[in-house]
């Protein structure tokens, strides 16, 4: 009897707890809807960004973090009437809009997140054509707009309903303000407790953007990106001494164990005293020179010069949130990108050991051509820094024919044409130069098409009639596509190339010349433009099915494999030369450049990350965001991961050693980059 009295109060009791616990909740809800609207859509948004992105339906640390922050800062609006407390949660909400915005076209374009110091270079886009700009933005980008739209529909309804009258009765702002405090801490002891230590390494490092966002969320990512963006101005001024012993040691190390840069080989001086000019091709891709279409190839000239001269097959870009402006510099100096904005914005004012500097001290005449806004990542203050005499900008070219205009600028025919009678005058003054010639037809949103030739992406076949004749007939294929206009993009620029060559020839300008030619960067176009290309029916007209036996899927790996640029050496003599003409497969990064020709022309340098490929068998490649890959493995610092290139066993002591070099590699390049420590090489050769 005494055991059922005792249950039946525990019960009872417990009934009566859970009563007035749903009671207190239900009053916190029906006294709170603005706030905890405000907490809601702003975490779905965040999902959402992370969905469009990466595909990430869901992440447990990334959504606690990012409630922890919308917590955190919307908890100040309760110190607020409630009636005003629309003034704090809608600018916040607006903010955080724009950051997830952003973010989705920054990474539909680039794969990669924005950085908070790319605000600085906004005005870069008000020089784009309004075309290029809207191209940027797709659909699913509009979709998260809605947060600061539902939250002043939802603050409509509730001022309608006399709710903020109501709630000023019973509402103790800092009593609120200091218990979602309280939630807040628990969320970020919670977000901290779920963290390895390498987490925040990387959130310190910033380097691989895609795999903060994963881990901390968006808002943290941001705010951390706006500290460190903030912080590059001024880092300067602090830790010189332990950054130059990192930098010091890294290279003692380095030419004590490595010495590849130091060896002479069969390439050493082999043209040394000749002219340079290097072709900065936008956008074009390794994968561009395997193509054709209806038995035409998308370059034949760039194929040819490849055939012709020395091919590097497996160069990779390295580049950043600076894109064009990253490989300029990556590929002049050998240093990687800065791990926070943009070397050619935020560190213009340094030292650096690069290739027009260097030339320039050999005796050449130095410039750049690029018909687009001098302004245009800064190129006109970050040239004269890198060491050009000269940059010959929009102002230096004829704009007068409105049909030599494509996309961003002067079309490559006429850029090239107009530069040919530039080098001529340069080549009558100077005896020798280092020019680089930067292209711009083929940048995105390769919307010209009726510019771009006859060049068609469609396929062609023939068949028979009923009266036996045989008769032409087409499918699609890439025609209508962001792809296929590309590659038409491509066939043109490929074209401008060949005619800037061919006119060279005929001024007498190769005949003591070295052409280079690098693509910049991949065109970064989505997964989803190439499963239509690789996976399309030519009897149907349609498109294979994931179920299909003949799908090819394309994931993170082969997406990433395909990045490679072309890189050519060629001399109007290196035909039929067994050591200017052939192709050189292991693996080089855009660093890789600057030693390889070192060697090639007799220039000496101190700092430079990569190696002469000549003097290598393997070689390791590191990307801004931690990822490396060599000819045998490509290691994925995100999902800590590699994927074998061979059928080999890989060797997982050799993994954790390239880890190391890799993490250090990016330490000392962003060392020498922020404390200027190339400044002390120019102060010895005083």
């Amino acid at each position: 009897m005494k055991d059922k009295i005792t249950s039946f109060i525990k019960n009872t009791y417990l009934k009566i707890k859970n009563r007035l616990s749903e009671i207190s909740l239900l009053l916190y809800i029906k006294t709170n809807i603005l706030f905890i609207s405000f907490v809601l859509i702003n975490l779905i948004n965040s999902w959402l960004l992370r969905i469009v992105t990466m595909g990430n339906l869901f992440s447990f640390k990334a959504i606690i973090s990012d409630l922890a922050f919308i917590l955190f800062v919307g908890s100040f609006a309760y110190l607020l009437k409630p009636k005003s407390q629309i003034k704090v949660l809608m600018p916040l909400t607006i903010v955080m809009t724009a950051a997830c915005i952003i973010n989705a076209v920054y990474y539909e374009n680039y794969a990669s997140f924005a950085s908070f110091s790319l605000l600085s270079t906004a005005s870069f886009l008000g020089e784009m054509d309004g075309a290029v700009v809207t191209n940027l933005i797709h659909f699913k980008d509009i979709i998260l707009i809605f947060p600061p739209i539902a939250l002043l529909i939802i603050h409509i309804i509730l001022k309608k309903k006399k709710y903020y009258h109501e709630v000023k009765k019973i509402e103790r702002g800092k009593k609120r303000f200091i218990n979602t405090a309280i939630l807040t801490a628990l969320m970020i002891f919670m977000t901290i407790s779920l963290m390895q230590s390498s987490d925040y390494s990387r959130l310190k490092k910033q380097w691989n953007r895609e795999y903060l966002v994963q881990r901390f969320g968006i808002y943290v990512y941001q705010l951390n990106d706006a500290i460190k963006s903030t912080e590059s101005k001024f880092s300067s001024m602090f830790g010189y001494d332990k950054a130059s012993k990192l930098v010091r040691e890294f290279y003692e190390e380095k030419n004590k164990n490595d010495n590849s840069n130091l060896k002479d080989n069969e390439y050493t001086n082999v043209f040394e005293g000749k002219n340079v000019i290097v072709i900065h091709a936008e956008s074009m891709m390794t994968q561009d020179m395997s193509l054709s279409f209806n038995e035409k190839e998308l370059t034949p000239n760039l194929n040819r010069l490849a055939k012709e001269g020395l091919f590097f097959s497996n160069y990779y870009p390295q580049v950043s949130v600076g894109t064009s402006s990253d490989t300029e510099f990556t590929f002049n100096t050998s240093l990687l990108p800065s791990a926070t904005g943009t070397v050619f914005v935020n560190y213009w004012k340094r030292t650096y050991e690069a290739m027009p500097n260097i030339f320039k001290q050999k005796g050449y005449y130095t410039a750049s051509m690029h018909a687009n806004n001098a302004s245009f990542w800064n190129r006109n203050v970050m040239h004269e820094t890198l060491g050009y005499d000269k940059f010959y900008a929009r102002d230096s070219f004829d704009y007068s024919n409105e049909d030599d205009i494509i996309g961003m600028g002067l079309s490559d025919s006429a850029f090239f044409s107009q530069a040919v009678d530039k080098i001529k005058k340069i080549d009558e003054k100077h005896n020798n130069y280092y020019l680089t010639l930067i292209t711009l037809s083929n940048h995105t949103p390769w919307d010209d098409e009726d510019k771009y030739g006859d060049y068609t992406v469609d396929y062609k076949y023939t068949e028979t009639d009923e009266n036996g004749n045989a008769v032409e007939k087409t499918l699609p294929y890439m025609e209508g596509t962001e792809l296929g206009r590309y590659f038409k993009s491509v066939h043109y620029a490929d074209y401008a190339i060949g005619e800037f060559i061919n006119k060279m020839d005929g001024e007498g300008l190769l005949d003591n010349t070295v052409i280079v030619i690098y693509g910049d960067h991949d065109a970064k176009i989505a997964k989803k433009e190439y499963r239509y290309f690789y996976n399309y029916d030519f009897e149907t007209g349609e498109k294979y099915d994931k179920d299909d036996e003949r799908y090819t899927e394309v994931d993170y790996y082969n997406y990433e494999l395909n990045r490679k640029v072309p890189f050519i050496i060629w001399t109007k003599d290196s035909k039929g030369n067994k050591k200017l003409n052939k192709e050189v497969s292991t693996v080089m990064g855009m660093y890789d450049a600057m030693p390889t020709l070192a060697n090639m022309f007799n220039f000496d340098y101190k700092y430079g990350l990569g190696h002469d490929i000549f003097n290598l068998d393997n070689n390791i490649v590191v990307f801004p965001n931690g990822n490396w890959i060599t000819n045998d493995v490509y290691y994925n610092t995100q999902k800590e991961e590699y994927l074998s290139l061979k059928d080999s066993v890989v060797n997982e002591e050799e993994i954790e050693k390239n880890k190391g070099y890799a993490n250090k590699l990016l330490e000392v390049s962003d060392s020498i980059i922020v404390y200027d420590l190339e400044a002390e090489v120019k102060n010895e050769k005083k």
